[in-house]
């Protein structure tokens, strides 16, 4: 006859502080490990969110980034005469040629240099991005020394904000604009004309080209088209996997880092709660003793202390990942490893995440609940009745 599950949840009321205690190390170690999730998914999001499943990027052959990518206008030619191209309610193609270069900017509360990329864009770029959206000022005008900045931008660094002036590339340049990119990457970065940012910058070829495909399954074809022109040597990928490789060394980084700190901290929650159940067995010895009176069998008396065990770990798990949920209204920036460049992010909780904190709960509070549990079945009646 199995013992009532709500014997094990009066128990966990009657000892109040010791519950509080317990549940709190869990949920501190349920906590860390569900941010750091949280950060490393926010990381991802907002990188392949900023690219479109229809877009394709050319980049340099073993380029790891636009920075270090560079395209031969003869080549940029080359894809630009590709028959896939979408095109406009005018007929004009969606490509878009692109410079991508990084600059050092002043922090607006530390005063503090960080690196910050610069895109040279076409007439096309903001048709390719439908997510970038105008929320200040006015967009630059094609030949002159204007940019506009991502909102993230224009809030964290000096000379970002409209009216404001940036000296680079021994020029300077007026913000004329602000623009939101969402939940993306292009909301830390800077936008100006591609012919007058490669001039001030000398450089001679594009970083990348970007592109619509009329028809998204024509990839491949395009893909194979392109890599096998012996003219060219160009990497062709989706734009949504180019940034799912943009994320991958820091979102991996970040969850070693986090594995590593709750697997330590989490000793100290297993300890915690092995301790709490040990306790609870020798004050109720006797109790334990009765209910083998009464006829309960051993699996019913290990089943009942590892259920109040279990629901330790579950009280700490629920505790610890509502207050990792609130880490969702806090934003940072963070230097991007692939491309060395600033990067603001926000944490993001999904429903993988939360399923995995709370299963690493419950695994915290079997384990810290076993032993105790299958000690409390093996004691004898006769001796238990005694100890009482």
């Amino acid at each position: 006859m199995p013992i009532p599950f709500s014997y094990s949840y009066r128990n966990l009321l009657t000892r109040r502080l010791t519950t509080f205690l317990t549940a709190s190390g869990m949920a501190l170690v349920v906590f860390v490990f569900a941010s750091i999730q949280m950060l490393s998914a926010g990381l991802e999001k907002t990188l392949i969110e900023t690219g479109s499943e229809d877009n394709v990027i050319v980049t340099r052959k073993a380029a790891n980034s636009e920075v270090q990518s560079g395209v031969e206008r003869s080549q940029a030619a080359i894809v630009e005469s590709l028959p896939s191209i979408a095109t406009d309610e005018h007929g004009e193609p969606l490509l878009a040629k692109e410079l991508v270069v990084l600059i050092s900017l002043p922090k607006r509360d530390s005063n503090e240099p960080a690196n910050v990329v610069i895109r040279g864009i076409g007439t096309a770029s903001m048709k390719l991005r439908p997510q970038v959206r105008l929320i200040e000022g006015r967009l630059p005008r094609p030949g002159s020394s204007e940019i506009m900045a991502g909102n993230s931008i224009a809030k964290r660094f000096k000379g970002g904000g409209v009216g404001e002036s940036l000296h680079f590339g021994m020029r300077n340049w007026t913000v004329v604009g602000v623009f939101d990119a969402g939940a993306t990457g292009f909301s830390s970065e800077i936008w100006g004309d591609a012919v007058q940012l490669m001039q001030a910058f000398r450089r001679p070829v594009y970083s990348s080209v970007t592109f619509k495909l009329a028809n998204s399954s024509d990839f491949s074809e395009v893909q194979s088209r392109l890599s096998k022109d012996p003219r060219l040597t160009l990497d062709v990928r989706r734009e949504t996997q180019y940034y799912r490789e943009q994320s991958e060394l820091m979102a991996k980084f970040l969850r070693i880092l986090g594995f590593s700190l709750t697997i330590i901290f989490s000793f100290g929650a297993i300890i915690g709660a092995m301790i709490t159940m040990y306790a609870a067995v020798a004050n109720r010895v006797g109790e334990i003793g009765t209910l083998r009176a009464l006829g309960f069998r051993r699996k019913s008396i290990m089943a009942a202390f590892l259920s109040e065990s279990l629901l330790l770990g579950l009280i700490g798990g629920v505790s610890g990942l509502v207050c990792a949920s609130f880490m969702q209204m806090i934003t940072i920036s963070t230097m991007n490893w692939q491309t060395f460049s600033e990067l603001a992010f926000a944490f993001t909780l999904t429903f993988d995440i939360a399923v995995k904190a709370l299963l690493f709960s419950l695994l915290m509070g079997f384990i810290g609940g076993v032993i105790p549990a299958i000690r409390a079945s093996r004691l004898k009646i006769v001796d238990a009745l005694r100890e009482s």
